[in-house]
C-alpha cells in the first residue's frame, strides 16, 4: 500500500515537472540574432555605441547607446534627454531601429536594449513581462550613470510586452517622465486565452491549468500586472499608439486603456500590430509629445519605489 502511494505521487510529480517544461517550451520566445550597426540606423560609426549592463540575478544585457548630434560628454554641452526603447515578445534591439532617427534628430540620447532571452542578451529559464520591466529598470539606472545624459529626463518607448512592461515599470517607478506604448494590450490573461484558442487548447480542461501555472512561474497575478490596472498607477504623460488594423491586439484594447487613465493621449494610426514603419509619418507627434513632458518647466519626478509582484496564493 506505500508503495503504491509512494508511486501515484511519483506519477503526479513526474506529470507536474512535464507538464512544466512543455508550458515553458510552449511559452519561449524565439531568439532572433543580430549585428545592430550604425549605418543601419543612418548614423556615424561614432553615434552609437554597444554596452553591456549589468541586469537582475547576474545577467548581462546587450544594448546600443545611440548619441545625438552634439556630443553630451563634452564640459560644454547641456545634459541631454534619452528614450529607453524596448522591443517587444521575440523582438530584438534592431527590429526598433525605425524608431530612432526622428529621436536621434530631435537631439535625444536613444538606448536600444535586447531584453533578457532575447537578442544578444544572456538568456535564463523563461522570460515575462515582470522581467522585462526588471530589464528595464536596469538599462535606466545605467543611463542616470552615464555623463552627459539628463538622469531628471528619461522617458521609456515600447512595444507590446515591452510596452506593458514599460507601464508596469512606470506604475511602480515613478523616474521616467513620459511612456510611449506601442501595440499595448489590455490584460495579459486575454492575451494568453486567444493564444490558447489558437493553438486549440481547451480552456475548462487544460487552459484554466496553463494560466494559473504560468502566473505562478512569473511570480504574480495577471491582474497585478495587467495594462488595465498599472496604467491608472503611472503618474507621468503616457501616450499610447495603436494600429487600426491590429489583427494581434484589438485597436479596442487602446481604447480601454485611455479610458483607464484620463490623462492618457490615444493616436490612432494606419497599421498593424507592428508600428516601427506606420509610426513614422507620425514622428512630429511623437517627438513634440516627449518634449512638452521634458521640458524643464515640468515638476520633477518623484522618487522611485521598489516594485515587489503581488505573490501567488498557494
Amino acid at each position: 500500500m506505500i508503495l503504491e502511494s509512494f508511486a501515484a505521487a511519483a506519477g503526479v510529480l513526474g506529470a507536474r515537472y512535464l507538464a512544466h517544461r512543455a508550458i515553458l517550451r510552449g511559452l519561449r520566445a524565439p531568439r532572433v540574432p543580430h549585428a545592430l550597426q550604425a549605418a543601419d540606423l543612418g548614423l556615424a560609426p561614432d553615434r552609437l555605441h554597444e554596452v553591456r549592463i549589468a541586469g537582475a540575478r547576474g545577467q548581462a544585457l546587450v544594448a546600443w547607446l545611440v548619441l545625438p548630434h552634439s556630443e553630451p560628454a563634452q564640459a560644454t554641452a547641456a545634459p541631454v534627454p534619452a528614450v529607453l526603447v524596448m522591443h517587444g515578445w521575440g523582438g530584438n534591439a534592431a527590429m526598433m531601429a525605425p524608431v530612432v532617427p526622428p529621436l536621434h534628430a530631435a537631439g535625444f540620447a536613444v538606448l536600444l536594449i535586447d531584453a533578457r532571452c532575447h537578442g544578444r542578451s544572456d538568456g535564463e529559464a523563461f522570460t515575462s513581462m515582470p522581467r522585462f520591466a526588471e530589464d528595464i529598470a536596469a538599462g535606466l539606472a545605467w543611463l542616470r550613470r552615464q555623463p552627459g545624459i539628463d538622469g531628471r529626463r528619461l522617458a521609456l518607448l515600447g512595444h507590446s510586452v515591452g510596452a506593458a512592461a514599460a507601464l508596469l515599470h512606470a506604475s511602480h517607478h515613478h523616474d521616467v517622465r513620459a511612456v510611449v506604448s506601442l501595440s499595448c494590450f489590455a490584460h495579459p490573461q486575454e492575451v494568453m486565452r486567444r493564444l490558447m484558442a489558437e493553438k486549440r487548447v481547451p480552456y475548462p480542461v487544460l487552459g484554466w491549468y496553463v494560466l494559473r501555472h504560468v502566473q505562478r512561474v512569473i511570480g504574480t497575478r495577471f491582474d497585478a500586472i495587467a495594462p488595465l490596472h498599472t496604467i491608472t498607477r503611472v503618474r507621468c504623460p503616457v501616450l499610447l499608439v495603436h494600429g487600426l488594423q491590429d489583427r494581434t491586439v484589438p485597436f479596442g484594447d487602446a481604447r480601454r486603456l485611455q479610458a483607464a487613465c484620463t490623462g492618457a493621449r490615444l493616436l490612432p494610426v494606419a497599421g498593424d500590430h507592428d508600428l516601427r514603419e506606420a509610426l513614422m509619418p507620425q514622428a512630429d507627434k511623437l517627438i513634440d509629445f516627449l518634449t512638452r513632458a521634458f521640458d524643464d518647466r515640468r515638476a520633477p519626478p518623484a522618487a522611485a519605489r521598489p516594485y515587489f509582484p503581488s505573490p501567488i496564493a498557494p
